[in-house]
Order: structure tokens, then C-alpha cells, then sequence
């Protein structure tokens, strides 16, 4: 073979990237019996950031992929909502998924995770769908002319130039990567979100009072905000977030700079106060991420999609982008799968695709502007929930709704969730009640058990998911169309039984 030989062969599908949104639309896509090749540049299990996630992706999308099961024995921590210090209550306060009524019942909680582990569960996933998984395999080039993409040219393991000719190229390569310049759109970064983000881990620090204690903790400081994540018993995750103009105090010595954060936050610094920072090993390196707020400006053209990282991320305050990445991910799945059938046209389907996941970028950017008013009282916080989502309901339930992320009312990221009055008793047993100190100041701030109000609802969704009738979906956007009957296309709304 010469040097200059390349190897060449078909698919229906290349996908680059094998994290939470390759995974989940290779699948998707491999499992309508379509060729999908996904190439992955690095091995897995590799780290990751971003390990906490939404009941929208654990008991909707993971549900879909089939790995709930796989999900249960990793043994993940179960976090039933968040904690804050935010705005002008200085006392932490919750939120609980179970508030939501598309999330109440035994299923009303997500899971902080390694995403080591996670991404390695939904990549081998994709194997056992059918998916042929390349990994330490990089992308050197999108192949395609003015009309379209046509392939990717990548180097295998040992070093050999390979040509992939594919229908469709989906970039799901991250925020790092070039490859989404392909959709020959620009990057647009955010004015709003400029920030940076510091973070290490640490080993032996406090817990919220159970059954709070895996909740993600957010704490406002002058300067920015903090995460704690409890990834597991003794391991926690821990971040500060600041604007750009505080960037000078990021030079020098990382670890000092982010223990001066710390030490601005008053409950982060005390349940620091007897851990230590991991030095060694895969989580003993203290990170930085900045400008990581940014959509582009179209997500396709014909013949490549672009989803997750690829494509946009907002902020990390209530764990949007795995959320993001895996919806993407279903949503681009639906639409190759009903253009390899020949169920409609690539602008047809690819619209629905980009409006959708505009739709739910644009939802989280609003209200998260509005969440980063740190004088603002809680209250203002739920009642902008309720306005960009439209919903009519209580403040704290459309807060919840949001967050949880099932505002949409996709039935493939509800059709998990369990929701009736007789139902209650098992959500109390996984998700506990609310009278934890936090719970009673959140029954405080408005007055009524909330919970047991919505648990008695019987959401309209939820009913369609129970039910099996999740075909009968309105369309979401204006002369939009709908999941087909399985879920995993896309059908005129006429045209479904």
C-alpha cells in the first residue's frame, strides 16, 4: 500500500464524537437497522466534565437507549432537586423534580454522575445496538462539496488514513473541536453568559442533611457562584463560576485562586472545611473552562447535523448540557431515520430538528438570564419559569418542570415517569419528604404542600406516555410535525394513526 493510498468505504451514517449525544443518536439511528460508524478520538472511559444530570435524561432519553437497568447498578448518587444560596435569602433553599407534575412519582429524581462511567455506559450501549464503535479514531476532514457533506476522512489506531462516503455526517465532537464549521455557519458566543469556570475535586466534604444530600448545592458569592456536587459518598465536585472582568484573579496559582472563592462562600467553605483536594490521578488536576456560552448560528446543511457541545451550551447552573446534548441527539436521530426511509425531505426534517432544539436552548437562556439577578428573591425565579415556558400552573411547578427538563412535553423524555395519587407513597420511599430544614423553607415561601397537591394530578403527558399513545403528540412548532409511532422518526400530523 502506498503512502498515499486511502482506504475507502460506505455507511448510511458517520457520527463524530462518541460522548451522551453521539451515543444516543448512533443509536437511535442503528436501531431502525441503518449502517452507523461512530469515530471516537480518544478511549473510554476518559474524563469529562459535567456530572450532573436531569430526570428528563435519566428516565426519558436513558429509558429509550435502553441502559436504565445499566444506570441502577452503577450505583450513581440520586438527587431528588437542587439546593441554592443564591439571591437575598441568605439560607440555602430547595427545589424538588417531584414538584413537577410530569415528574411526580417513585421516578421523580436524576443521578449525579462520573461521567466516565455514564458515557461509557451509553457508548458501549451504542455497540450493542449495532453501532460500529472506532475509538481513538480522529477526524481529519469533512468530505463534501457546495451541494453537501458526503463523508469524513479519519486516521484508525494504527495510523492509516481512512474515507468514510456517508448520507449524513453528525458532529457531536464537542466544544472544542473545528469540524462544526462544516454547517458553514459561525459561533456565536453569548454577552450575557462571558464567564469562566475553576473547578477540582475533593475527597471527605460535608453533605446536605439526607434525604437531601445528594442534591447539588449552587452558592452565590460576590464575585460569581460555586458548585458542589456529591459524586459519591466522599468524592464531591466543586466549582466557581465568574464573569470575565474577575479573569485577572485566575493568574498564578490556580489552587489558591480557587480557594479564595471558596473562602468567600460562607456554606461551601464549612462543608470544606475537614476535606482535601485530590492531587492525583484522573480527577487530581484543577481545570478551567471559559467562554463556554455560545450557539451557532445554524445547526445543518444538507447532509451533516450538528448536536450537543457542537452546536451550543448555555451555563452549567441547573446541568443543561447533557440534557441538551441527548435531546439533540433523539431529535437529529428522527430525522435522519425518517429521510433514509423516505419519509420526507432534508429541509422538511432538519427544520423540525433545528426548531425544536432552538426551542429548548432559547427556554434555558431566558430564564437563566433572569436566574443570574443574584438580588432577586426566589419567588422571581419561579414566576419567569412560568413565563417562558406558558404554562398555567403553579410558580414552583413550572420552576420545576423547567429545571427538570420536560417543559417541551416530548412524551420520549416523560414516558418514564409514573404519575397518579396512588403513586405517592413510592415516590416518598425514593425521594423522601418534605420535612427536611430546607423543605420546610420552601413550604414557607409559598404557603401550600405543594407536593402532594401535584402528585395527585393526572398531567396530560404522563397519560399519553402510560398509555402507550405517545403518537397522538400535537405538533410542537407552527406547522410542525410529529414523532412517529415508535418514537423514533419524524410523521405529518395527519398522517399518523
Amino acid at each position: 500500500m502506498s503512502a498515499v493510498e486511502v482506504v475507502t468505504e460506505q455507511a448510511d451514517v458517520v457520527v463524530v464524537g462518541g460522548g451522551p449525544g453521539g451515543s444516543t443518536v448512533a443509536t437511535l439511528i442503528a436501531r431502525r437497522g441503518h449502517r452507523v460508524v461512530l469515530l471516537e478520538r480518544e478511549t473510554f472511559p476518559r474524563y469529562q466534565i459535567g456530572e450532573s444530570l436531569l430526570p428528563a435524561t435519566v428516565h426519558g432519553i436513558c429509558r429509550l437507549l435502553g441502559v436504565t437497568e445499566e444506570m441502577e447498578q452503577a450505583k450513581f448518587t440520586v438527587k431528588r432537586g437542587g439546593s441554592f444560596r443564591w439571591g437575598t435569602n441568605p439560607q440555602p433553599w430547595n427545589f424538588l423534580f417531584a414538584f413537577a407534575p410530569e415528574l411526580s412519582g417513585p421516578t421523580s429524581y436524576a443521578y449525579q454522575v462520573e461521567r466516565m462511567k455514564f458515557d461509557d455506559i451509553l457508548l458501549r450501549n451504542a455497540a450493542k445496538h449495532g453501532v460500529d464503535v472506532r475509538e481513538n479514531s480522529a477526524v481529519n476532514e469533512i468530505l463534501g462539496d457546495d451541494e453537501r457533506v458526503r463523508g469524513v476522512r479519519y486516521t484508525d489506531p494504527g495510523g492509516v488514513v481512512r474515507e468514510i462516503h456517508a448520507r449524513f455526517v453528525v458532529d457531536a465532537s464537542g466544544n472544542r473541536s473545528r469540524i462544526h464549521q462544516n454547517v458553514r455557519g459561525e459561533r456565536l458566543y453569548s454577552d450575557f453568559f462571558r464567564n469562566i469556570a475553576l473547578f477540582g475535586y475533593f475527597e471527605g466534604g460535608k453533605r446536605l442533611p439526607a434525604p437531601d444530600s445528594g442534591n447539588i448545592l449552587c452558592a452565590a458569592f460576590d464575585e460569581g457562584w460555586i458548585w458542589y456536587i456529591p459524586l459519591s459518598d466522599t468524592l464531591t465536585s466543586v466549582g466557581a463560576v465568574i464573569s470575565r472582568e474577575h479573569a485577572a484573579k485566575l493568574q498564578g496559582d490556580q489552587e489558591e485562586a480557587l480557594r479564595g472563592f471558596i473562602d468567600r462562600c460562607e456554606i461551601v467553605k464549612g462543608f470544606l472545611s475537614d476535606a482535601t483536594r485530590v492531587t492525583e490521578g484522573t480527577y487530581g488536576e484543577i481545570r478551567t473552562r471559559k467562554d463556554y456560552s455560545y450557539t451557532n448560528s445554524t445547526f445543518w446543511r444538507p447532509g451533516m447535523l450538528l448536536v450537543g457541545d457542537a452546536a451550543c451550551f448555555i451555563d452549567p447552573v441547573f446541568s443543561t448540557g447533557v440534557h441538551l446534548a441527548t435531546y439533540s441527539g433523539l431529535l437529529a436521530a428522527r430525522s435522519i431515520n425518517t429521510v433514509l426511509a423516505g419519509g420526507s425531505s432534508e429541509e422538511r426534517v432538519f427544520t423540525e430538528f433545528e426548531g425544536r432544539y432552538r426551542r429548548e436552548y432559547r427556554v434555558f437562556y431566558e430564564f437563566l438570564s433572569a436566574f443570574y439577578d443574584m438580588q432577586s428573591t426566589e419567588e422571581s425565579y419561579f414566576w419567569k419559569a412560568r413565563k417562558v415556558t406558558n404554562f398555567n400552573a403553579s410558580d414552583i411547578e413550572a420552576f420545576a418542570t423547567l429545571v427538570g427538563g420536560v417543559h417541551s412535553g416530548e412524551t420520549a423524555l416523560v414516558d418514564g415517569f409514573r404519575a397518579s395519587s396512588e403513586k405517592l407513597a413510592d415516590a416518598i420511599e425514593k425521594t423522601g419528604t418534605m420535612q427536611t430544614p430546607s423543605g420546610e423553607r420552601m413550604h414557607h415561601l409559598f404557603g401550600t404542600p405543594v407536593v402532594r397537591e401535584v402528585m395527585t394530578e393526572m398531567n396530560a403527558i404522563q397519560v399519553r406516555g402510560v398509555q402507550g399513545e405517545a403518537a397522538r403528540e400535537l405538533p410542537l412548532l407552527e406547522d410542525g410535525l410529529v414523532p412517529s409511532a415508535d418514537g423514533l422518526g419524524w410523521a405529518e400530523p395527519a398522517n399518523v394513526a
